[in-house]
């Protein structure tokens, strides 16, 4: 699928390319807005509207993924919902054995995730992610998200890499597609992010599931 003779750098998304988006989703779809409407009294989908509704139309914002955001928004503590539900933080099938094939093949293996920091640390601490890469960067240290197309020059600054030789592998087609507008020539897209979600198709880009099949020889 890939012609890795091609390529130097393999840039990762986090959330639902890595890890498995289950932990994600049953934290901010269901987790989140239980809590939240038991303490306002209010139904579990009025909890969902008044939480998302707001930023549903609205441009990509660093605020959609900002930990500190949240609690404040909400009034709870979110890292300690984090910790409630850290037993569902795993890789997807495959990633930690990719990870060590990419280094071992001698390309470098970054993460390049919209991930707020604390997010990042807490699931790192949980199943070791930064030792398995070569860096690792958030999007909160630039001030934009990777679906904005200021983005990736700001991060060419901070990691130097040829985007002819490189490759991006994320589970959000906008993000894919801001990473082509910047030059990035080679991109592939997860067909399910969550483990317990089916497969998703028509997405623009080639895509993958399980690690294994894309795996540098």
């Amino acid at each position: 699928m890939l012609p890795w003779p091609d390529i130097d750098t393999v840039l990762l998304d986090m959330d639902g390319t890595l890890i498995d988006l289950h932990f994600d989703n049953t934290l901010w779809n269901q987790h989140l807005p239980t809590l939240f409407a038991s303490v306002h009294a209010m139904g579990i989908e009025d909890a969902r509207e008044h939480l998302y509704g707001h930023m549903r139309d609205a441009p990509p914002s660093l605020d959609f993924y900002s930990l500190d955001y949240w609690a404040a928004y909400t009034g709870m503590d979110i890292d300690r919902l984090h910790a409630e539900l850290d037993h569902l933080i795993v890789y997807r099938p495959g990633a930690s054995p990719f990870m060590a094939a990419v280094r071992a093949s001698g390309r470098r293996a970054v993460l390049v995730t919209n991930a707020h920091p604390k997010s990042l640390a807490i699931k790192d601490g949980k199943i070791g992610l930064r030792r398995r890469l070569d860096a690792d960067f958030s999007s909160h240290d630039f001030g934009v998200p990777k679906e904005d197309p200021a983005f990736w020059p700001a991060f060419g600054e901070r990691e130097l890499h040829d985007p002819e030789r490189t490759l991006l592998i994320d589970d959000n087609p906008a993000v894919l597609d801001a990473a082509r507008g910047a030059g990035i020539r080679h991109l592939l897209c997860v067909t399910r992010p969550d483990s317990r979600k089916p497969r998703r198709a028509d997405l623009g880009f080639p895509a993958f599931d399980h690690f294994d099949e894309i795996a540098p020889p």
